[in-house]
């Protein structure tokens, strides 16, 4: 399914129809946004992405610059085949420029060989997997928010230093728990600590935990570490509090989670779990002010790290389009990128930063904790701040990924 969402940067939603648009082609920048808009992470990414673009829009004022800019938005379905054949819709008869959000690492995947063949570009706002800027880098892909390397690094290797050292995983099956599980483990065992199983689920369709909560239980490792998101991430939880697993001794490490998460599972379950996020709310005066500009348009769902992220992939993209101008932008995707990764990133999202060569965004990443109830002010107030780590420190370093894009 696709749905244009807006015509211009501060215009009405319309659809407009193929005509008119190949009439204006030249002129205006199409940006798509696919994302999950029904299934499981539809509130971790979605509609809330989709006002992240709009509201990267309006911050920079680009109609009053005098460019076009019209946001498209489809749902991938979570199906590689489904999403590829969209974007491929999108490129070829929509006149698509830039793709971003993506949030599943299969398609991500699938979908930089793809604008790699079109020259246009992908930034990956969503997906997870460190694959994207390692061995499977590409030259028209950016991973702009998170990877899972990086959660690996600030999650796994601090809860083995404070004694968390022996680990079982319950992971979802598909590339990105892969990859969670595999980055993680390395941070665990040369942080001393060791991994005492696994145990897969199916993705998506799961909702009975039982079984892998059991497996985990009985391995007696300390630390049960969570490889999934959204869903799949607060049904887990609940049950693992049904169960009493942490009562018993054993901590639940939350390695993707975002604060709908915490706001479905509820603080009495999940208080005290660990987690790694690059945004929050609340965390300085310019995140606070860019969600409440992003929470306007969508109230019943604040803005997290991967929305936050969408608003600041689209305004560095829009910034190298003022760069080069829209008629160059549209005739060559790699031209605008290069411009991207010259030029330093800055916004409300993440404050400085910069795309290294392997197409990674860097920028710092927190190690926060959730709050018990009673430290609560209200709805949204989940986190407490435990560390910071710099943006060098926080992603793997550039010699380390194996990026084919890199000369050693």
């Amino acid at each position: 399914m696709t749905m244009i969402t807006r015509r211009g940067a501060l215009g009405a939603a319309a659809s407009v129809p193929l005509a008119a648009r190949a009439q204006t082609r030249d002129n205006t920048i199409r940006i798509g946004v696919l994302a999950d808009m029904s299934g499981p992470y539809r509130d971790t990414s979605g509609p809330t992405s989709v006002a992240a673009v709009n509201q990267a829009i309006e911050d920079l004022g680009m109609s009053a610059r005098g460019i076009q800019v019209e946001v498209l938005s489809g749902d991938h379905q979570n199906r590689p085949d489904a999403a590829l054949a969209l974007a491929r819709r999108w490129i070829d008869t929509q006149g698509v420029d830039m793709i971003c959000e993506v949030n599943n690492s299969a398609i991500a995947l699938a979908l930089a060989n793809l604008v790699r063949e079109k020259d246009k570009i992908q930034l990956a706002s969503g997906a997870a997997s460190s694959a994207l800027t390692g061995p499977q880098c590409s030259t028209h892909t950016v991973q702009w928010t998170y990877d899972t390397w990086m959660f690996a690094n600030v999650v796994g290797g601090a809860t083995v230093r404070s004694g968390g050292d022996s680990w079982f995983f319950i992971t979802a099956d598909y590339a990105f728990g892969h990859q969670l599980e595999r980055d993680t483990t390395q941070f665990v065992t040369r942080s001393g600590g060791r991994v005492m199983g696994s145990a897969r689920y199916p993705f998506p369709g799961t909702t009975d935990f039982s079984s892998f909560l059991l497996q985990a239980q009985a391995s007696r490792a300390k630390v049960i570490g969570l490889a999934m998101a959204a869903a799949d991430m607060q049904n887990c939880v609940k049950q693992a509090h049904e169960f009493g697993l942490t009562r018993r001794g054993q901590q639940l490490a939350g390695m993707i989670m975002f604060v709908q998460d915490i706001r479905s599972i509820g603080l009495e379950a999940a208080q005290g779990m660990v987690m790694s996020e690059v945004f929050y709310h609340d965390l300085n005066d310019r995140t606070r002010g860019l969600a409440q500009r992003i929470l306007r348009r969508t109230p019943d769902n604040m803005p997290n790290q991967e929305h936050a992220g969408t608003y600041s992939c689209a305004i560095h993209y829009l910034k190298g389009v003022m760069e080069v101008g829209v008629p160059r932008a549209k005739a060559s995707g790699i031209e605008v990128l290069n411009v991207m990764k010259r030029m330093p990133t800055e916004d409300d999202a993440f404050g400085p930063g910069r795309i290294r060569e392997d197409g990674r965004k860097i920028h710092p990443a927190y190690l926060f904790e959730v709050k018990a109830p009673r430290e609560s002010r209200g709805m949204w107030d989940f986190y407490k701040l435990r560390a910071t780590v710099a943006a060098e420190d926080a992603f793997r370093p550039l010699n380390e990924g194996g990026c084919p894009l890199i000369r050693t």
